[in-house]
C-alpha cells in the first residue's frame, strides 16, 4: 500500500461517495484493484473508519480488513458463541483518531497504569506496548506514516490509561495533517457533484 506519493494513488483511485446516517462514506478503488472504504463524520470531517480489501489468488474479493474503528465482529452460531464466550474479557485493540492524532485503544487491560510502558522501535518501524508484569505485549504499526515514508518520532508519542482502557496517542506531523486537508478537498468535490442527495457518484 506504500507508494512515492500516496496522496497521488488517492486521487488517480475511481471514487464513489454516499451520503447517509450524517457520514460521508467514500469507497476507492485502486489501479491494482485494491479497494479502501472509509467513513467521515459529515460536520467535522473526522474519520471515523477505514478498512481494505485485496483480491485473493483466484481473483475474488478478499475480506475487510478494518485499519480504523471497531473491529470486525465475526458472527457465529449458538453454540460457537457460547463456547467462545468466556473471551470476552480479553484485551480489544482498536485505533479511533482524532483531528490532531492517530489513536489507539486497548480494552480489558486491568492492570495498573503504572505497570504499562508504550515506546517507538524506528527500525522496525512500529510501536510497542509492554508491561513490566511480563502479562501483555502488542506491536504495532502505523500504516499511514508507512504510505507516506515519514520516520516515526518517539517525541510523537504518549499514553494515558483509565478504566481498564490504555489510550496510546501519536501527534499527526504536518505532512499527514496536509495531506488530510487536501484529500479533503476532494471528496467534498464529490459530495458537491452529487448535490447532497444520498446518490452516489464516481470520479
Amino acid at each position: 500500500m506504500a507508494g512515492p506519493s500516496w496522496l497521488e494513488r488517492l486521487r488517480r483511485a475511481r471514487k464513489s461517495a454516499l451520503l447517509q446516517d450524517g457520514k460521508r462514506k467514500v469507497h476507492y478503488l485502486f489501479e491494482d484493484g485494491l479497494e479502501m472504504a472509509e467513513e467521515y463524520d459529515l460536520k467535522t470531517s473526522q474519520l471515523l473508519a477505514r478498512k481494505w480489501r485485496e483480491k485473493t489468488a483466484l481473483g475474488s474479493s478478499g475480506k475487510w480488513q478494518v485499519e480504523v474503528g471497531e473491529p470486525t465482529i465475526h458472527t457465529a452460531g449458538a453454540l460457537e458463541s457460547e463456547l467462545i464466550k468466556e473471551s470476552s474479557s480479553n484485551p480489544i485493540f482498536m485505533r479511533r483518531d482524532t483531528q490532531s492524532s492517530f489513536q489507539w485503544r486497548i480494552r480489558n487491560l486491568p492492570y495498573p497504569k503504572e505497570v504499562y510502558s508504550v515506546s517507538v522501535e524506528k527500525e522496525q518501524r512500529c510501536c510497542v506496548v509492554r508491561t513490566s508484569n511480563k502479562k501483555y505485549y502488542k506491536k504495532f504499526p502505523i500504516p499511514d506514516m508507512d504510505r507516506f515514508q515519514l520516520p516515526l518520532d518517539a517525541a510523537a508519542l504518549s499514553f494515558t490509561y483509565a478504566n481498564a482502557t490504555l489510550i496510546i496517542t501519536y501527534r499527526k506531523p504536518q505532512e499527514i495533517l496536509a495531506a488530510e486537508e487536501e484529500l479533503q478537498k476532494e471528496l467534498k468535490k464529490i459530495k458537491a457533484a452529487n448535490d447532497g442527495d444520498g446518490e452516489c457518484k464516481t470520479q
